[in-house]
């Protein structure tokens, strides 16, 4: 496992990706234990990086948060603040849960219990609160967090808790939960003193991930284990060293910080971020391997595509065409073949379909981000549509308060979930077609060039790794295969999933393959790139794909003769990741 980077003067260095096999808080290997660290590469976008010169604290109101926010947060350490008015938001809602209660309203996670003890009223709180029932509730509370802090596995990486307490801390002031203002101070308070929950990274259904970050409200009870100044320590001492007040959960508080999928969020966010930057650098090694192969240009032309109007593979032809201009590939040349491999002359396809299903990311995580996926819910400021009873019980308005507390099934990732298997079979294309186009490029048939890219002084040159990039990209097909399988818990009740923890992980997995991948054949282009200048030293590359070959040439040189090309993968690999335009 590799050291984190950090971070100095708030500006945003990187950090290297680890290439372990198993599974911790962010990502997975094909056929081991899920198990790994979070590591984001340096400048994982331009966005990323502007984000972070320009902002050192953000003030969250639940209406706008971003995944570049979340890493400003996670990985760069900006201070939150909350918005006054998405406080006093929280504070109507609470206030509202509990009239609620008083009168009579059974509410899931307050006067009833959780799961298969929904049947079973633990706090009977007609009339006025009482000692007796604050104390039954506070008690009833500090239970649910034991019961449902169940976790297994290694310890999920700080920046990914960091994570997930900044997108919880949005969600919950998007004002729907009813929970105390302090659980959302703490939220605030524990991100603002770097304490981190500890919390184990294995067991989500991705129905809700209670069994994983309760532990933050474990630790807000001043329970468990936080990191704090770079050491473990328990939480009631970081609590205790920060000035900070243990929470005392009480109403629906231990249910709104358990219930919630801000660990699939976080991860989802983190992977957006993620997948950007890695289509930026497929478009740029795509470029290059064109130019390395003198492949043919006219699949991406203007007109060609104006006659199937598929708006993201139009959009990469032209980020083709643009990336390209100047090069030698708009000339004539008489070894040129008329049509390139499927690999190649579909280019604007395959990296299309990557981008149309970052999009959609995008915008499900937007709403994710941004709304409530609490059960059940606390709408402000709506009443009742109809006298019908089951409709009309639900709705409070009186004492100057008006809206609803709703049983609902918002808990439910599902929608984005889908999205990020849909990206995991566009992230197979990408990595299929990278292969495909890097044995090309070893095949004089195609290129014209030496076999396997050799020169006079090499036996075997590219011919063995064919098998190092063929096993990754198999790999990444077989991560792309969605994960549908459920065990109807709770006895019988909770009968369906989405294991969304796991499908983003195996996308972010499928990610750092990727950048393998297009790292090998960013070796191949580059060889094929120098021998084409031996052969003619008057070849132009584009202004783009030329600055893009000089900085990667500072990394890893010429092949001339037979080395170790382990080293070469890795510094590709990380050359790749950490790539700026």
């Amino acid at each position: 496992m590799k050291s984190l980077t950090k971070f100095k003067n708030g500006k945003y260095i990187g950090l290297l990706v680890s290439t372990t096999l198993c599974l911790v808080s962010g990502q997975v290997k094909a056929s081991e234990p899920l198990s790994q660290d979070l590591y984001v590469f340096k400048n994982a976008t331009q966005e990323v990086t502007q984000l972070t010169q320009q902002s050192d604290s953000l003030v969250l109101n639940g209406n706008n948060l971003t995944p570049s926010d979340v890493i400003n947060v996670a990985i760069n350490g900006a201070k939150v603040s909350i918005n006054e008015q998405a406080l006093e938001r929280l504070e109507t809602a609470h206030q509202l849960l509990l009239l609620a209660a008083k009168k009579g309203q059974p509410i899931y996670g307050l006067t009833q219990g959780v799961g298969l003890n929904k049947d079973q009223t633990l706090v009977d709180a007609s009339g006025n609160l009482s000692e007796e029932v604050i104390e039954r509730s506070q008690a009833f509370n500090r239970s649910l967090i034991y019961a449902h802090s169940a976790g297994a596995g290694s310890e999920m990486s700080k920046d990914v808790v960091r994570a997930i307490m900044t997108v919880r801390l949005n969600s919950i002031l998007f004002g729907s939960t009813g929970v105390q203002p302090k659980v959302a101070e703490l939220y605030r308070d524990f991100l603002n003193n770097d304490i981190v929950p500890v919390i184990p990274s294995r067991g989500s259904v991705g129905q809700a991930d209670i069994t994983l970050i309760t532990h933050i409200g474990l630790a807000m009870i001043g329970e468990g284990e936080v990191y704090y100044q770079d050491q473990k320590i328990p939480a009631s001492k970081a609590l205790q060293m920060t000035g900070l007040t243990p929470l005392v959960p009480f109403g629906k508080d231990s249910l709104s910080i358990l219930s919630s999928n801000a660990y699939s969020t976080a991860l989802g966010a983190l992977a957006v971020v993620e997948f950007e930057h890695a289509l930026k650098i497929s478009k740029l090694v795509f470029a290059l391997s064109l130019e390395a192969l003198d492949g043919n240009i006219e699949p991406f032309l203007e007109d060609v595509n104006k006659i199937r109007p598929f708006p993201e593979a139009n959009q990469v032809s032209r980020d083709i065409q643009t990336m390209l201009t100047g090069s030698y590939l708009w000339d004539e040349s008489k070894d040129r073949a008329l049509q390139d491999p499927l690999s190649y002359r579909t280019g604007a396809y395959i990296l299309g379909a990557g981008e149309r299903s970052l999009k959609e990311l995008q915008e499900q995580l937007k709403i994710q981000l941004n709304s409530s996926d609490d059960n059940p819910a606390v709408v402000l400021d709506v009443v009742s549509p109809s006298t019908r009873h089951e409709e009309a019980s639900y709705y409070i308005n009186e004492e100057g308060m008006r809206g609803a507390v709703l049983p609902t099934g918002n808990f439910s990732p599902l929608p984005w979930v889908i999205s990020f298997q849909e990206a995991a079979i566009a992230l197979s294309h990408l990595s299929n077609a990278s292969a495909q186009r890097t044995i090309k490029l070893g095949d004089p048939h195609f290129t014209q060039l030496s076999r396997f890219l050799g020169t006079e002084n090499t036996v075997h040159a590219y011919g063995a790794i064919q098998k190092t990039f063929v096993s990754l990209a198999i790999e990444n097909q077989e991560l792309a295969a969605p994960i549908i399988d459920d065990f109807a818990i709770a006895g019988n009740i909770e009968d369906v999933s989405t294991n969304a923890p796991r499908t983003v992980q195996r996308v972010r997995t499928q990610i750092d393959t990727l950048y393998y991948i297009l790292g090998i054949e960013m070796m191949h282009a580059a060889q094929a790139i120098d021998l084409r200048l031996q052969k003619n030293s008057n070849l132009k590359l584009s202004s783009v794909t030329k600055s893009f070959f000089d900085k990667y040439r500072e990394v890893v040189p010429f092949m001339d003769s037979d080395r170790v090309l382990t080293d070469d993968i890795e510094k590709s690999y990380s050359f790749l990741k950490s790539y700026e335009n």
